[in-house]
């Protein structure tokens, strides 16, 4: 969402940094933990998941708040650096609240998959719907750009990033957008609900 940006940061530390397969967290401020300490963020809740389950893997919280899906691009290859085995692409929402055209956005999160699979990455793919605020057909076509670029590529798809998060007080911030570290914990449980069957286990 957009705010001022926040440096992209791994989600673990450094003992736990041990040459492990990558996992992506790719996006906005919403991915990045806008608000919160580092260790608040989903990325570094859901390494904390992963390692309580088993799976040998780094998080890498490519978050950067502000950030639309054109921004996304100018910065993929650098994220994309080293053994990454997934990407966990959460883009859209600036674009969204700037009214960015959807044809646009669709097209810049299909070059973000291409590239993204391109380097040997699978993606989960975050869905995000529009404000209330957007208008009917703007929100309308907001909201199928998700799905359809999941069926067309084949991804699964998580279909509303901030599901039983938006819209809810005592979920979120004072903004009324980004989740406080309550809300960001039901996300994350979101983010591995749908991640976990795309692991193999160690």
């Amino acid at each position: 969402m957009p705010d001022a940006p926040r440096d992209v940061a791994t989600a673990t530390t450094p003992a736990q940094q041990q040459n492990l397969p990558k996992i992506v967290a790719f996006g906005d401020s919403l991915t990045a933990g806008y608000g919160l300490a580092l260790h608040e963020s989903y990325p570094a809740l859901l390494q904390e998941q992963l390692k309580r389950d088993g799976f040998a893997y780094e998080v890498v919280n490519a978050g950067v708040s502000g950030d639309t899906t054109a921004g996304g691009l100018r910065r993929l290859d650098w994220a994309l650096e080293g053994d990454v085995r997934f990407v966990i692409l959460e883009l859209g929402a600036n674009d969204i609240l700037r009214g960015l055209p959807t044809s646009e956005m669709r097209k810049n999160l299909a070059q973000l998959i291409e590239r993204s699979r391109a380097r040997g990455a699978k993606v989960l793919l975050a869905g995000m719907y529009a404000p209330t605020n957007s208008g009917a057909e703007y929100g309308r076509a907001s909201i199928e750009v998700f799905p359809a670029l999941a069926k067309e590529y084949d991804l699964p798809l998580i279909p509303f990033f901030l599901d039983r998060v938006a819209g809810i007080e005592n979920l979120n911030q004072a903004d009324g957008v980004h989740p406080n570290p309550e809300g960001t914990r039901i996300v994350a449980s979101t983010v591995y609900q749908y991640l976990k069957p795309m692991l193999e286990k160690k």
